[in-house]
């Protein structure tokens, strides 16, 4: 991560993007998912094989699927929020269950350098795209591929201020760790953080992130 006073720990997928590649996935395929996020709810498969099963499905050009990854739509004033945290003592760091292949293309193209922590995975027109462990990660988890407590835990013990944004499941507990004026949350998060009567700040568009966090900067 990189060497700043604090740090804001992200979700990817829905997050800083729209909409996530899974279900656009999904939406242009609608007969690779086999039944596999069935098991995966019924507990027969952890998240990460379900997704690894699902995206090793796809037949199609590589130019069908960076279409699908334009389509998750970047907040297009990442570039200029990253800027305004760094400068002001806010390094910033991705959190995903997903795969960087098409996480590091969207950075890039925003013109975006950040720390990921992510599943690898390469695209392949006749094998789909091929997501693995990120083995030899100090953040390894088997079930998710990527352990964002463990991200957020690391973060806590190294930096001043840790503030987290997440949309989904995986992203509520390591939401709990950090302090509510610094938990960020939209869609299924923010909804099951309102159940447990979890205090948080609601956002639509991750630059609003950091406006929160930089509002009482000079």
């Amino acid at each position: 991560m990189e060497q700043q006073q604090n740090i804001l720990v992200s979700d990817f997928d829905g997050t800083i993007t729209l909409f996530d590649f899974y279900d656009l996935v999904c939406q242009q395929f609608p007969d690779i998912s086999g039944g596999y996020w069935h098991r995966y709810e019924a507990g027969e498969l952890t998240h990460f094989e379900a997704l690894r099963l699902i995206f090793a499905g796809i037949r199609a050009p590589e130019s069908a699927l960076l279409d699908i990854v334009a389509r998750m739509q970047i907040d297009p004033d990442m570039a200029g929020s990253v800027a305004r945290l760094r400068a002001n003592g806010w390094g910033v760091a991705v959190a995903s269950a997903g795969c960087d292949w098409y996480i590091r293309r969207l950075l890039a193209q925003a013109n975006v350098s950040i720390t990921v922590h992510a599943n690898p995975g390469e695209y392949f027109p006749d094998k789909g795209l091929l997501m693995r462990l990120p083995e030899g990660s100090p953040f390894l988890s088997p079930e998710l591929g990527v352990n964002k407590v463990a991200v957020v835990r690391d973060a806590l013990g190294r930096y001043n201020q840790v503030a987290f944004a997440g949309d989904g499941r995986p992203d509520l507990a390591p939401a709990l760790l950090v302090h509510p004026e610094r938990r960020f949350a939209k869609a299924w998060l923010a909804k099951r953080l309102h159940e447990i009567n979890e205090p948080f700040v609601p956002f639509d568009r991750w630059s609003e992130v950091a406006v929160h966090l930089l509002k009482d900067a000079s």
